[in-house]
């Protein structure tokens, strides 16, 4: 996970001097959010998907992310490659369901995928922490410059990165499955 800095504590002779360590972080209560959407493959990353404003459903999942999963997953692989989603509401919705059967090249549905999946999804094992790292967190001070900070971080993960957490994907699931469908520990 990303170092939560509410739980850090910082020795320090003065608060400038803490500052000077980069050890505080101010925020503001209830901030501004976005939710970010962002494929991988062995080929690298999709460009993100940034949504501003409200809740996705599978309307809006279909309508901002699914074309762009598949416009991406073609550039990139063309017409032999499997989407895989985790099971998350809108996913799982059967509006969504059947518009990825009918436009992937091959698609894993809801029915024949672990409904609580993060061992088994790159970007949560691994590259959201790579895409939080490579982040200047310093230079956020709005919802504009938050955006554009994780557009520019997503060129920033080293394709190695990338690679080897796409490949450790089949380790995970051996393990997965040597677990007899458990969690990984």
């Amino acid at each position: 996970g990303v170092y939560n800095v509410q739980n850090g504590r910082v020795w320090a002779i003065s608060r400038a001097e803490a500052e000077r360590q980069c050890a505080i972080h101010q925020k503001t209560k209830f901030s501004t959010k976005v939710m970010v959407w962002l494929g991988v493959c062995a080929q690298g990353l999709t460009e993100p998907v940034i949504v501003e404003h409200g809740t996705m459903n599978a309307e809006r999942y279909i309508n901002e992310v699914l074309h762009i999963a598949l416009r991406s997953g073609n550039l990139m692989l063309g017409d032999d490659w499997t989407y895989q989603q985790e099971g998350a509401k809108p996913h799982i919705h059967k509006m969504v369901q059947k518009w990825c059967a009918a436009h992937f090249p091959s698609f894993i549905s809801k029915d024949r995928w672990p409904p609580n999946s993060l061992d088994l999804c790159p970007l949560d094992y691994s590259l959201w922490n790579e895409l939080a790292g490579s982040m200047n967190w310093h230079r956020i001070a709005t919802k504009e410059t938050l955006i554009n900070e994780i557009k520019c971080s997503v060129k920033k993960i080293e394709k190695t990165k990338i690679l080897h957490s796409v490949h450790y994907f089949t380790i995970r699931l051996r393990q997965i499955q040597k677990n007899g469908g458990d969690y990984i520990r």
